[in-house]
């Protein structure tokens, strides 16, 4: 980590902060053309802040260590995500990519077909939001364990603690809601979810997916895309993913300074995001027409 690192991901932090506020400026308008431009705006910030929690999860965003948790906690909150469980299952999922037991906090299943219908169901997977509610409950009533492996138990009160966090935020847009202010809760936040869950599962789908996920070599398991200026903001760099799980200590900015050589170097690799969901869409048809349907 360098100062220039942390001011590279302050200014992304900004301009993130920037967007939320001009989405629930638009989705708090009187007309609906500009409501719905907000909801989908929020939705999309909603995800991309996952994404810069991702980065602190690995703790390569500021100098101070400390900071990590204390940005990385809201940055989670409006898609249900817990900072702290979150990064135990992603280090884990670095740890152990290519065996048993990978544990990757989101994502297709790769041991099942691509196939249109396994597409659809885990884009529009809103029962995550309700294995969260049953995180929140454990957390309240101090009974959350780990359920694939063990944590110290500084770190299970983290967990507790981030849940209950969230929890309290939950009940806070209960009560405005009761109080007269639905509107604004499901334009500011319901609303803005059913765009930002299956949004996120487009964004983590390249990761993995239709690589050799039986071997732990980050060049065989791994994919890259090298995608535009957009994309890798927007993803926050995710599309250069061999880059990342290669050096996953690496300053998130830092990492297009690799992928010449992951180009070079990784099985799987692509000029664009539009060239990575064509390869989706043409193994998708291909299992339709081999009759492997659901």
């Amino acid at each position: 980590m360098t100062s220039k690192d942390q001011s590279d991901f302050v200014v992304k932090l900004v301009i993130a902060l920037v967007l939320i506020a001009a989405g629930a400026f638009l989705a708090l308008a009187p007309y609906w053309p500009a409501r719905i431009a907000g909801v989908f705006l929020l939705g999309a910030m909603y995800t991309h802040t996952v994404e810069l929690q991702h980065q602190c999860l690995h703790h390569s965003a500021f100098l101070n260590p400390r900071l990590h948790r204390l940005v990385g906690i809201p940055l989670g909150i409006p898609l249900f995500v817990g900072y702290s469980h979150y990064r135990i299952r992603h280090l884990q999922h670095h740890k152990y990519l290519g065996t048993p037991q990978d544990s990757e906090f989101f994502g297709f299943d790769t041991r099942q077909p691509v196939t249109w219908g396994a597409l659809l169901r885990e884009m529009f997977n809103f029962g995550r939001i309700l294995t969260v509610l049953g995180e929140m409950a454990r957390s309240i009533r101090g009974t959350w364990t780990y359920d694939m492996g063990e944590v110290p138990e500084r770190r299970r009160r983290e967990v507790m603690s981030e849940y209950r966090i969230m929890a309290l935020c939950l009940l806070a847009a209960v009560v405005a809601g009761c109080a007269g202010f639905g509107e604004q809760v499901l334009l500011l936040w319901v609303l803005p979810l059913v765009v930002a869950v299956p949004l996120h599962f487009v964004v983590e789908l390249p990761e993995h997916i239709l690589c050799d996920n039986a071997s732990t070599d980050v060049l065989r398991n791994t994919r890259t895309i090298t995608g535009s200026r957009f994309s890798t903001w927007y993803t926050n760099g995710n599309n250069l993913h061999v880059e990342h799980h290669a050096a996953m200590s690496v300053p998130i900015n830092r990492l297009p300074e690799r992928h010449p050589v992951a180009v070079e170097l990784a099985v799987h690799s692509h000029r664009s995001y539009p060239a990575f969901f064509r390869l989706i869409a043409r193994e998708a048809q291909r299992n339709r027409k081999a009759g492997q349907s659901r």
